[in-house]
């Protein structure tokens, strides 16, 4: 992870993305990582998948390292899971321990990506609904959102907020500063066509590449980059969200402890079928023959 990181800092952000949807569909079993077959589909083209997962070789150099040292030991949602926390780790955020023993499922959830996982303009009742599906809290959903802070967004999952509400919300549109960031996001995704759909910009326009809580500070700012984020701050209905954006802006420490004990609790959503039917792989991208 660190060579990978090294190499190029968003790699961080696509391994903790690919943790997080490996764990909202079938539990924490390496599913995402499992290429379409004859016989078995996959997650990866599912349409909350299919443009926004990268950082699947990272984890096949990790797995072939460990098949050389210890064949048939480590699975690869094991892998995936550390692989995320050392992602962190390595760009500045907290550090926490991790149950192991995960085992890999035999199945993939292709209908159950679309089902699961939160979108990007998604409403804050929505999302949180998928969070408490997952057994996790309002305060997990938005520490977790926290991991924001690092990683790029497509036009695609961005067009809609910067068309839509940005301006009237980024304190009433008056601030230069928000003027000029909303120029800029613009200029890279224009209002229509498909062309630039796969523009990218940070999520994190301060501090893109280094882990604290800047983007609580984006929301307070209202400068949040797609509507799932700014609901969390701006929402009539969130309250609870909005106290808890100011406290994680206020209190880094405080994000960082809540985002480890969070990270913990994603990474034990279980896939109770992989205790009977689960393995380890030997190669991630396919169950074993």
């Amino acid at each position: 992870m660190e060579c990978a990181v090294l190499s190029d800092p968003r790699n961080a952000a696509f391994v903790v993305r690919l943790h997080f949807h490996d764990c909202f569909v079938q539990g924490c079993d390496g599913s995402v990582l499992l290429d379409d077959t004859i016989t078995l589909q996959g997650e990866k083209k599912a349409s909350t998948n299919i443009h926004s997962l990268k950082g699947f070789r990272i984890i096949d150099r990790i797995k072939n390292s460990l098949e050389s040292e210890c064949p048939g030991i480590v699975s690869c949602a094991d892998i995936l899971t550390i692989a995320a926390r050392d992602a962190v780790i390595l760009v500045g955020g907290p550090y926490w321990e991790i149950p192991l023993g995960r085992m890999d499922s035999t199945t993939a959830g292709y209908e159950l990506a679309d089902a699961n996982l939160p979108s990007a303009n998604e409403g804050l009742l929505s999302i949180i609904s998928k969070f408490l599906y997952q057994g996790l809290s309002v305060t997990d959903m938005v520490a977790l959102s926290g991991a924001h802070t690092i990683g790029m967004a497509r036009c695609e999952n961005f067009r809609e907020r910067i068309y839509g509400d940005f301006e009237a919300t980024s304190n009433d549109g008056n601030n230069p500063i928000s003027k000029s960031y909303l120029d800029k996001l613009r200029s890279i995704c224009p209002p229509v066509g498909k062309a630039a759909e796969n523009n990218i910009t940070a999520m994190d326009n301060v501090t893109p590449e280094v882990f604290d809580n800047s983007y609580f500070h984006m929301l307070m700012r209202e400068e949040g980059l797609m509507n799932s984020d700014q609901e969390l701050y701006s929402s009539l209905l969130g309250m609870e969200t909005r106290a808890l954006v100011k406290k994680y802006a206020a209190e880094p420490l405080a994000f960082f402890q809540q985002f480890s004990d969070s990270m913990v609790k994603l990474g034990n959503i279980t896939n109770y079928d992989s205790y009977f039917t689960g393995e380890v792989r030997t190669n991630c991208r396919f169950i074993n023959t």
